[in-house]
Parts: C-alpha cells; structure tokens; sequence
C-alpha cells in the first residue's frame, strides 16, 4: 500500500472541505471571509479575556464552525446531484434510442398488415373454393387417424403384456409410472444400444429417423416435446449461430462442434503477394529481411510488399531490390487487405501488435518470425502449400464517447486491441474512480491504479503481471482486471464475449483518467465521458509451429518459465507400505 493512497484517503475530509471551499459555483463564496472571521476569533481569545465576552464569542466561533461544515455539505450534495442528473440524462438518451427503433419495427410492421388484408380481400374467392376442395379429404384424413390410433393402442396393450411376463429391455426400467415415456426413448434410440456408464453417446442424441412402420406409429402417440433456441444480443434475436453451438432436435440439448476447436488453413489457390513487416533498428533482421524477399521472388514468383523504410534500406543495399513494392501514403494501407495474401512477421510481440493494429478490418494470415530464425524456408514453403494451423486471435473494439455526445453512437475513431485496454490515472496522485457497466448492467466502481480490460491473447501480458489469469488466446472473452485496487475482495473476471463493457469517469471524481489502447495512443477520459468495449468481428489469424495448443502451453513454459521448480530430492524418507 503506497503513501500517496494512504494519503489521498485518510485526508479526504479535509481536502475536500478546502477544494469545495474554494469554488464560488458550490455555493461557498464567503468561505473566505468565514476563514478569516475564525482566525480574528482565535486571535481576540489568546488576547486579555474581557469581562463577560469570552462567552459570547466562543459562542460565535461555534456558529462559525457549524456554517462552514453546513456549506461543506451542501457543495457535495451539489456535486452527488450533478452525478445523478449525469447518469438520468444517459437513461434518457438510451430509452429515446431504444423507443425510436421500436417505432421503425412497429411501422413497417403496419405495412406488413396493410399488404395482408389487401392480400385477403383479393383472393376470398379462391380461399373458398380451396376450402370446398379441402374439407373431403380433411374428412377422410380424420377417419385414417382414428384408425391408426386404435391400432397403436393395440399394439401398446400387447406389449404392455409382455412386459409383465419378463421381456423387458436393457433400457427400460421397472417402474409403471415412467413406463410409457421410457418406451418411446427406447424405440427412439434403439439403433444405437444402451447407455455406457449412464452417458449417451454424441450419435445416440442426434435426430434421426426410424425405419421401423411400428416404432413410426408409436413416435406419433408419445413423443417428446420439441423445442427452439435462439440467440439475442442486445435485443435482437439471431440464430446464425445456433447449430454451430448446440443440436436441440426432439428436446434434447447436446453440444455440436465448438468453433474454438482447431481451425486449419488451406489455400484454394495459391498465394501471389506477401507483405514483410520488420523490427526497425536490427542487424539481424535487416540480414534476415534480405534474404527473405530474394528467396520469395527468386524461388516462388512473388510479389514482395515491405514498408517504405525497409524499402529504402533494401535500394541502397542493391538495386537489384527494385521490384519490391510499398505504399505512399497511409490511405493506401486501409486497402493491403485486398491485396495481401500473407503477412510475415520478422521480430517479437511488438511486431506482431504492429502488423495487426495496421488492418482495421479484416486481417490475412500471420506467419511470426523470431529473431534466430534459421530454417525459415523449409518453414515458409509449407505454408505456401498449406494446410496449416491457425489461432485466430480475437481483438476489442474500443470507442470514446464524450459528455457532450448525444447518444453512445455518436463517438471517435475506434480502436482495434489485440492485447489489451487499460484505464489508469496518469500523473494525477489521486486513486482513479471509474463506473464499470456490463450490457447497461452496474458492474462495480474501481478504486486503485486502474482498470485493464484485456483478450484472452493479452492475458499473458499486462493483465498476468496485474494478478489475471492465463487463458487459451482461442477461448473467447474480455478479462476484466484490477490495477493495485484499493480492495482486499477485488478479484479478476472473466466476461463473455458477446457483451459491451463501459467504463465511465463520474462527475465526483477527483481527476480525470487516461485510457491507452496496446500501450499506446492515449486519450483523455474527463468527468462524464465513457469507454466502451466490445469483441471485434475481426481476428487476427497466426499461424501455427504445431497447434494452438501446443504453442500455448509452449509459449507460458519457454517464455515464462511458468511452474518451473526443482524437482524434489527422491532418496529423503518414504511413506511405510500399508
């Protein structure tokens, strides 16, 4: 626990009473006066007492105390106000939104409604004429139905019999209750046996058709209740998920493929343009940068984007470089995607951040280079040919939204974060404030250093040296981590990831807050204004030494040498066999 917290929170009472004080518009215009009528007061006490007025003006200090602590009171019940219209003015403006949206959904569905009724008065006369054709055979459909049915409650009977003389299956259970509900299930799944261990196997819970006329005809009598399941995100239904996620046929809920499992790349056709993107500043990288784009033109034909420093030092060094290409301006780089095929990294981390934060839409694949990469053209020519493994690396989309915006669309440039967004309080010696919100549901309030809002690719970054966990970068979420939070309770969660996550400066609080997205790019965050966060519908894709997996878990051993301990000493005392 450092001084300076210690500091800011024990004097909080006086600090505050001298700053409110000190501002005319909290209604403490005379504090001054009062300030210097109670130091006219202690210096008449220290003087000769006078007879019959020591009383009257210790009397008139005391008033003078209680009009100060009055004052003192009534400019933080200004200030709380100040805060509570802030935060009714922003429902305001979300309830306005939401009602406007709702009267666009109820107009065009009075439009729907119109065409339908106009659709109903122009064909009465072919409606009645298909229900004179309709009403035979619903008659006749009846009376095969009554059919049918007698025939399966026969059916039922004899089994029903059978049953009690001994001839019960492996998947029925001797119990009259459940009876009849435990025969449709076994019908259902008889093609593919009983339980093993009291679990269904995946293929056991797939929806699928009996070939049995029997089994048909019983189905139709007891079956389970269907039901459906669909996806919202902020009040919008989608089901372009919902058989990516679960099966829910004839009732049952089972998980289908997961889409975080292991992705896999493979060309449908071949790659034609490459862009190298190096650490500036590197002996090494510039020897291997060389090499590189003479092996890619030379030995596969392709067309070679660098940037326009490393072109500059590619010319210089022989002009046999001619052919490479780069980019003039940075209105040409919103375009790379389009042309890009690959990019290849040569450097760390921070080379890769670069690469990433250089597409603000969607990004091709990643091959990162480490500094002592030697063998990059067997490596290389097998990403050529593909397949190959990749992760595909999720990133938040960050937006400021000022105190004076309208509403919450109305914001600045966005930001695109691979590792992570974190709110601290900068300069300032006072513990940062800051309201955290998740889908307009209160959060917490954040008293501390700060606030990181993390990927789960940052979680070995910023957030792990914070007290975070470490996550599968391909296990999407938002990490929402603490910086030295003046809290002993204040733990780290794990958000996730469909929801929007804002971070608001309240009017109460002492000194602004200074967001920075990736270490960089920072921005001021005064009282009022707001950050959101939400996961990005672009990933990074980076390919793959082994697989995902493999190169997590390699990357947290080599890297941070994590539960790495000495192994303990195998000839001390053991345990008696019993």
């Amino acid at each position: 626990m450092s001084p300076s917290k210690l500091d800011s929170t024990d004097s909080f009472g006086h600090e505050e009473a001298s700053v409110s004080c000190s501002k005319p518009e909290n209604g403490c215009v005379d504090s001054l006066s009062i300030f210097h009528s109670e130091k006219a007061v202690e210096e008449l006490l220290q003087q000769t007492p006078v007879a019959g007025m020591d009383e009257h003006l210790i009397e008139f200090s005391e008033a003078l105390r209680t009009v100060a602590k009055a004052l003192r009171r009534a400019a933080e019940g200004k200030a709380s106000a100040q805060a509570e219209a802030a935060e009714w003015k922003r429902r305001y403006e979300l309830e306005r939104t939401r009602n406007i949206q709702m009267e666009r959904k109820v107009s065009g569905n009075n439009n729907c409604e119109m065409l339908q009724h106009w659709w109903i008065r122009s064909s009465l006369d072919n409606a009645m004429d298909m229900l004179r054709i309709m009403l035979p055979c619903l008659f006749f459909w009846e009376v095969g139905k009554e059919q049918n049915k007698r025939i399966a409650e026969a059916r039922m009977a004899e089994q029903f019999s059978a049953e009690k003389n001994g001839d019960i299956d492996c998947e029925r259970v001797k119990n009259s209750d459940n009876q009849s509900m435990l025969q449709n299930e076994s019908n259902e799944y008889s093609e593919t046996g009983c339980m093993k261990h009291g679990i269904w196997s995946h293929e056991v819970l797939r929806d699928r058709e009996s070939d049995s006329n029997s089994n048909a005809d019983r189905n139709k009598i007891m079956r389970k209740a269907s039901f459906k399941l669909s996806w919202w995100c902020n009040g919008e239904n989608g089901d372009q998920h919902k058989h990516d996620i679960v099966s829910f046929e004839r009732g049952n809920i089972t998980t289908a493929e997961r889409s975080s499992k292991q992705i896999s790349l493979k060309w449908e056709s071949d790659p034609q343009t490459v862009l190298i993107l190096t650490k500036p500043n590197s002996v090494s990288v510039r020897i291997l940068c060389v090499q590189m784009v003479r092996w890619l033109r030379e030995r596969k034909k392709l067309n070679v984007y660098v940037e326009p420093r490393v072109k500059v030092e590619l010319v210089a060094e022989s002009s046999n470089f001619s052919y490479v290409q780069t980019w003039k301006d940075d209105s040409e780089i919103s375009h790379l995607h389009m042309k890009v095929d690959l990019v290849i990294t040569l450097g760390g981390d921070g080379t890769v951040l670069w690469a990433a934060s250089m597409f603000k839409g969607p990004v091709p694949p990643i091959v990162p280079f480490s500094l002592d990469s030697e063998h990059f053209k067997d490596c290389l020519d097998s990403v050529l040919r593909g397949p190959i493994s990749i992760t595909l690396r999720h990133r938040l989309l960050c937006r400021v939204v000022r105190d004076a915006a309208k509403n919450e669309y109305e914001t600045e440039e966005p930001f695109l974060v691979l590792n992570e967004v974190t709110i601290d309080r900068g300069i300032s010696s006072y513990l940062t404030n800051l309201e955290c919100y998740c889908d307009n549901s209160f959060v917490t309030c954040v008293q501390g250093d700060g606030l990181i809002l993390s990927t789960t690719s940052g979680s070995t970054a910023y957030s792990l040296a914070a007290g975070g966990s470490m996550v599968h970068p391909q296990v999407p979420g938002i990490l929402f981590t603490p910086i030295c939070p003046h809290s002993l309770s204040f733990r780290p969660l794990i958000l996730p990831e469909h929801v929007t996550v804002r971070i608001m400066v309240p009017f109460n609080s002492r000194s602004p807050a200074w967001a920075s997205f990736d270490g960089k790019d920072r921005k001021l965050l005064a009282a009022g204004d707001a950050l959101l966060c939400s996961m990005a519908p672009w990933p990074v894709p980076t390919a793959c030494q082994v697989d995902s997996t493999n190169d997590f878990l390699r990357s947290i051993h080599d890297g941070l040498h994590w539960n790495l301990r000495k192994t303990q000493s195998f000839d001390g005392p053991r345990d008696r066999d019993l």
